[in-house]
């Protein structure tokens, strides 16, 4: 009969607590809410070319398309293990950052109006709910520490 026990950093009591809490943050209105509304704005952004009128810009269609969907299923699972939460949450900011700029990136002085007010819009709302995320994580943890 073995009485070993588990010493790795995954058993460590702090870590335990902080992915209660983690899973306390997501499973309230707001975390979920955060999630649910995370996941249509990166559907719209994944749809945004067809909808909205630019499929012409194919490079920006393409690239509206492929982070859409990894910024929604990215953010439909933000929750689901703590250790990954940091990094799914901020992973999307940095797509959502990309969608601000990608008119002028990715088109470089090609763009219309609808393209840039679809991105940044899309891409500031994208922005403000993966920081929602990781906000939700953060604020439980520094006031654990207190």
């Amino acid at each position: 009969m073995s009485t070993h026990t588990p010493s790795g950093m995954e058993h460590h009591p702090d870590i335990l607590a902080l992915r209660e809490h983690a899973e306390r943050v997501t499973s309230t209105t707001a975390g979920q809410g955060t999630e649910a509304l995370a996941v249509c704005a990166g559907l719209f952004l994944a749809i945004s070319p067809w909808v909205v009128g630019f499929s012409g810009f194919t490079g920006l269609a393409i690239s509206n398309l492929v982070l859409g969907i990894a910024y929604a299923v990215l953010m439909a699972g933000y929750g689901s293990a703590f250790g990954r939460t940091h990094a799914r949450a901020w992973a999307c900011v940095a797509i959502g950052a990309w969608t601000i700029i990608a008119p002028w990136a990715v088109n470089g002085g090609a763009h219309v109006r609808r393209t840039i007010l679809t991105n940044v819009i899309t891409g500031g709302v994208m922005t403000c709910l993966a920081l929602a995320a990781v906000g939700m994580v953060f604020a439980g943890m520094t006031a654990r520490r207190r």
